[in-house]
């Protein structure tokens, strides 16, 4: 449990204010809403909560026994973010359905909700995961669970990065000695590996991300057309990234989860491009119905998916591409014409 931590929330809220207005936050506008003082929420958390004194903050490992996304892969496969191809592990040991950790983690923050008021009596708590305005990694950090690396993930020790993290905002004030957590010391060094393996440049500094250039954004958040100059940049990724993660050295030893709710679908690890290519509306809802996934929809990930083939420069994919390059939606359709002219450029090339 850590308290609100007063002491750097200005510093915290010009920071935000002056990301926000460099552009940084893209198309997010939920990043952006305020309170009715014009304070942007996500700059304190008491501008959304007035009567919040602390935090419960969990973390729950979701690394799973996959290959990374920089390993060598099948021809033309594409790649979904690590924590978004998990299911659940059925009794035959084989993953039956998908898994959504924002649903997963919310049910067990809700039961450890329940308990702490038969602890602590009646008292305004509010769970979330990734839901609320908070940042979740500034009190990650203050709870002793990790530093806040260079690739602006939270980093920990032992588990490396690939943490879900959950809070429970509480009105409950810690007195000095209910705080044991130790602030946890920044131990990136002069490791700029995150940096540098960022395909797309997002990573503008050492802890600084434009989250606009950032190719879970542009993949996940972004809709209509990915903006062009990025398009090579985002490779074969068709749903989030992991890039940054997967170069980081602390997450070489990092181990595999044992979690019940977080193992890899065989079907989403390094999924054929054509495969996905294929899904309509119905196929689609039945892979993913569940998943994180569905949040990009079909247009998006068919767009996604015609960026990739852009990018996989084969021409198999000409005929897919020429059915979307005549389709109505915009993002989906100018995907394809790029890509198209991806393939047609490198065949003539050589």
């Amino acid at each position: 449990m850590a308290p609100i931590p007063l002491e750097s929330e200005q510093a915290a809220e010009d920071y935000l204010e002056h990301w926000i207005e460099a552009g940084h936050a893209g198309e997010m506008e939920y990043l952006k809403r305020r309170n009715e003082g014009d304070r942007l929420l996500r700059s304190s958390l008491q501008a959304a909560f007035p009567w919040a004194r602390s935090v419960v903050v969990c973390a729950a490992n979701y690394n799973s026994a996959a290959p990374r996304s920089i390993d060598p892969a099948p021809e033309a496969a594409g790649w979904i973010a690590r924590y978004a191809f998990s299911g659940k592990l059925g009794e035959a040991g084989t993953t039956t359905a998908a898994t959504d950790y924002h649903e997963v983690l919310l049910a067990r923050l809700r039961v450890l909700e329940a308990k702490l008021k038969d602890w602590l009596g009646p008292i305004e708590m509010r769970s979330y995961v990734d839901t609320g305005p908070i940042v979740e990694r500034a009190y990650a950090h203050a709870a002793g669970i990790g530093w806040t690396g260079k690739n602006t993930c939270i980093l920990n020790q032992k588990l490396g990065s690939w943490l879900f993290l959950g809070v429970i905002v509480t009105a409950y004030q810690l007195a000095p000695e209910e705080r044991h957590a130790t602030l946890p010391s920044d131990r990136c060094g002069n490791c700029r590996r995150c940096i540098e393996a960022c395909p797309t440049d997002a990573l503008i500094a050492p802890y600084r991300m434009d989250a606009s250039r950032c190719i879970a954004y542009l993949t996940i958040e972004k809709r209509g057309p990915v903006p062009e100059p990025l398009r090579a940049g985002v490779g074969r990724q068709v749903f989030g990234c992991d890039i940054c993660q997967d170069v980081c050295p602390w997450n070489r030893r990092a181990p595999v989860t044992g979690d019940a709710d977080f193992r890899a679908r065989p079907e989403l690890v390094n999924p054929a491009l054509s495969w996905l290519a294929e899904l309509d509306a119905r196929g689609f809802n039945r892979v993913f119905n569940g998943s994180p996934v569905k949040r990009t929809k079909l247009k998006g990930m068919r767009r996604n998916v015609a960026i990739a083939m852009g990018n996989s420069h084969q021409p198999r994919y000409l005929p897919k591409l020429r059915e979307w390059a005549d389709g109505e939606d915009d993002g989906v359709r100018e995907a394809a014409r790029w890509a198209i002219e991806q393939i047609e450029v490198r065949a003539k090339t050589g």
